[in-house]
């Protein structure tokens, strides 16, 4: 038998905090509550966030569940939601950085000019990340869960066009911002390590997984639609067993940090969550370092793990 969510340890007295309030957003949450998690559930719709509330309510009715807007694409908003945490002063155990949007036919941009995907995918994260730290260092074993993809290994981080200005795909640009997040999970852990931090990073795919994101573009494409639904039903699996790669990274004791989770079987598409392949442009350490400065000149941070710079 492989690991499932019956394996996940009770987790009274953690606080977690979930980008996405759909898809495996939702499936972790639902599933982290059943073992006594707190969990702040952090997205940009309102409605959809207390939509999820409710479905969890009624499937846990003890649930410690709350919602918070956070807008990805927005550093602004990035800042406003990491203040509201900040000024409740709780160690936070878990940042799973879920949230995305996917495969955009159309270049677009954020709202501080960065391309949508990798605004949102990426960008939005690493700002989250490196404004929670204070929050995330005070927790006794503290964790970061990185969502990428099967699609990192066809990505390309284009130093010289790094928003794809020059020239955009939408795939090319989903694939950039899976890269970067796999590149940012293990250069993160890396950096912990060094620094002495009790931080461990850790990332995660969900195979081919029945979710929301090819619907959470500006404009949905009803033929990209319709053939990523057909994929699902002959090679994928549930949203729930998609969510099963990041509660492991997040929650499973024998985690160790700079790991990648993802589903077993064929192509990794589905089956239980075991250690994922990692591309060579994944591990490629000057591409991580120049990446991770490049990130922090771009949201304007200073990381509190710097060692290694």
């Amino acid at each position: 038998m492989g690991w499932s969510e019956a394996n996940i340890p009770p987790q009274s007295g953690k606080l977690f905090v979930i980008t996405g309030t759909g898809g495996l957003g939702l499936e972790d949450a639902r599933a982290l509550v059943k073992r006594q998690a707190k969990v702040v559930l952090a997205g940009r719709s309102a409605a959809k966030g207390y939509d999820a509330l409710a479905r969890i309510r009624a499937e846990t009715p003890s649930a410690d569940i709350v919602f918070e807007e956070l807008d990805l694409a927005s550093l602004a908003s990035v800042e406003a939601f990491a203040a509201r945490m900040l000024a409740a002063s709780t160690p936070i155990d878990v940042l799973i950085n879920n949230a995305g949007v996917a495969i955009i036919k159309d270049r677009r941009e954020t709202q501080d000019g960065f391309e949508l995907q990798l605004g949102t995918n990426y960008l939005g994260h690493f700002a989250l990340t490196m404004r929670l730290m204070p929050l995330l260092l005070q927790a006794t074993a503290p964790r970061v869960v990185s969502l990428s993809s099967t699609t990192h290994k066809m990505g390309k981080i284009n130093f010289e066009d790094l928003q794809l200005e020059k020239s955009y795909s939408g795939s090319r640009a989903y694939a950039q911002s899976k890269l970067a997040m796999l590149m940012f999970a293990l250069e993160l852990d890396r950096r912990a390590r060094e620094s002495g931090a009790k931080l461990m990073s850790v990332a995660a795919h969900p195979g081919i997984a029945s979710t929301e994101l090819m619907n959470n573009g500006p404009a949905g494409r009803p033929v990209m639609q319709f053939f990523s639904h057909l994929i699902e039903r002959m090679l994928g699996q549930t949203g729930a067993d998609g969510a099963l790669p990041a509660l492991r990274a997040a929650t499973a004791p024998d985690v160790t940090g700079g790991e990648y989770y993802g589903p077993k079987g064929f192509l990794e598409a589905a089956g239980p969550p075991e250690f994922a392949s990692i591309s060579r442009k994944a591990k490629d350490d000057g591409a991580r370092r120049r990446l991770w400065e490049m990130s922090a000149r771009l949201t304007g941070l200073v990381p509190a793990i710097s060692a290694g710079t």
